[in-house]
């Protein structure tokens, strides 16, 4: 195999997708091929796959339409398809395009560099579709987007049986990591300069039904925060039924759990919910919101909203606001009701008529909007930590704006004064937020205080710059969450709407 060949993975879809991204190219690179340079054709080219919404197919077989003629241009191309939408498809994909190279599945994605080297050698397509995990994501190479952060995966696979969700029959039944496992990663990336992670799980606060411990979630909590130099950890996403009181304890008792949390609510009304057979009701979830408030009073609580499911009704959207209004989330990831194939609800009846949908959309994103500038106006005045990312959002050239994440998630866009050294992604910063709007802040008051960290230098050397000695031994880390568009790539929120 040639050292020169180069890759692209094009990832679609949640966090887990990301994570499995990071391993397709550390199995890749480890296989002797390079990372094609920006605007360039890449030798092999892998789709990572999301099934959950309609709309996938159309973008899946779109983008392999659009790479047919670059195909054709250059005969040693390949071109791999995987990810849930493989695993729905399987063969189809092949049928449908019959200039994809490899198909392979979520369970097998350890599999991908043998099925290009016999598709390359055969000169066929090679499809295979594992039905249970191979290997778990985390024991295969990886190629991390970030150099001071990371996905850390504590369980795949999902038990519930929500009727509008396809992914349990794609990423099958949840399998957990043992405790030690997921810890000596953690240890070894904050080795790495790793420094803030976020611990992922199709149903992350489920975490420990494999081996019968229903409290494994918060000693896993408590336990990263007995990790040296790791400051920052988020997880995500929880389902409001297996959030239990201890583990509220163990995000607020726990310095270095983040105020921060990412709770699907899908509905408002108790009626949707149960014909979604979500398992909760509006009561229960709006009672463990007030808990974290309580427990956690700055905390910023995030959600994922389905908009028209079959049945609404007026009134049970009502309800869905009310839920908005009561809960006031920082910010709210909305849907509207896409059909997927497979899935109990694509045969419910009660239609919601798309002018409809579209109009109680579009009250929701309004009244999220309001309640985010709202709560983000608070935050005007104060003082707060950033963590310096790499590009996110605009930046102002005449300010020299860079971009940042408070401990609560919230994205701030921050100015360097003239003279200030200028920070790099890992180092945080100390600012003062000078304007609100609905989905990021501003902090064009200059730098109170910058930290340079090991998480930068980490950083500099992944970027081929000189390293800075004897910084001081702090390391700060996170990935990058934005406002998701309709269709998101790659959204805030679990593998599916859970």
């Amino acid at each position: 195999m040639s050292q020169s060949r180069t890759y692209q993975v094009r990832t679609y879809g949640c966090q887990m997708n990301v994570h499995d991204s990071e391993r397709l190219s550390g199995l890749l690179e480890d296989a002797g091929f390079a990372r094609a340079a920006e605007d360039t054709t890449a030798d092999i080219v892998v789709f990572n796959t999301c099934a959950v919404r309609e709309n996938a197919d159309n973008r899946l077989y779109g983008n392999l339409g659009h790479l047919r003629p670059v195909k054709d241009r250059n005969p040693g191309m390949q071109i791999a398809v995987g990810g849930c939408l493989a695993q729905k498809d399987r063969g189809e994909i092949v049928r449908r395009a019959p200039w994809v190279d490899v198909v392979f599945g979520t369970h097998n994605i350890g599999s991908l560099p043998t099925l290009l080297e016999r598709s390359r050698i055969e000169k066929e397509a090679k499809v295979e579709i594992a039905e249970s995990l191979e290997h778990f994501p985390s024991t295969l190479p990886s190629r991390r987007e970030s150099a001071y952060a990371a996905w850390v995966s504590i369980s795949v696979g999902c038990n519930n049986t929500c009727t509008f969700c396809i992914v349990p029959s794609l990423r099958g039944k949840e399998q957990d990591r043992r405790p030690g496992d997921i810890l000596a990663e953690v240890r070894a990336l904050v080795e790495e300069g790793v420094t803030e992670v976020t611990l992922l799980g199709q149903n992350v606060n489920a975490y420990g039904i494999a081996f019968g411990d229903r409290q494994a979630f918060s000693k896993l909590l408590r336990a990263c925060g007995e990790i040296e130099g790791l400051e920052r950890v988020r997880f995500t996403s929880p389902h409001p039924r297996d959030f239990t009181d201890d583990v509220i304890e163990a995000m607020a008792e726990t310095p270095n759990v983040m105020p921060q949390l990412h709770m699907p609510l899908q509905s408002g009304s108790s009626k949707v919910l149960k014909d979604m057979r979500r398992s909760y009701r509006q009561e229960r979830f709006l009672n463990i919101v007030e808990k974290v408030r309580t427990a956690m009073p700055h905390a910023a609580i995030s959600t994922d909203i389905i908009v028209g499911f079959p049945g609404e009704t007026e009134e049970d959207f009502e309800e869905t606001l009310h839920v908005v209004r009561q809960a006031r989330f920082s910010q709210a990831f909305t849907f509207q009701y896409s059909k997927r194939p497979g899935t109990p609800a694509a045969s419910m009846d009660g239609e919601v008529p798309a002018e409809v949908v579209k109009e109680r959309y579009q009250r929701l994103v309004d009244l999220q909007d309001q309640i985010s500038l709202e709560e983000n106006r608070k935050i005007v005045g104060r003082e707060v930590e950033l963590l310096v990312s790499e590009a996110e959002g605009r930046k102002s050239d005449e300010r020299r704006r860079l971009s940042g994440r408070a401990p609560d998630n919230r994205l701030v866009h921050f100015s360097l004064d003239e003279g200030d050294e200028e920070p790099r992604p890992g180092d945080t910063v100390t600012v003062e937020v000078t304007y609100a709007a609905p989905h990021h802040l501003i902090a064009d008051s200059g730098v109170r205080g910058l930290r340079r960290t090991r998480a930068g230098d980490a950083w500099d050397a992944r970027n081929g710059r000189p390293v800075q000695q004897n910084a001081p031994d702090v390391l700060l880390g996170m990935p990058s969450i934005g406002k998701p568009e309709e269709e998101p790539a790659a959204s805030v929120g679990g593998c599916c709407e859970i």
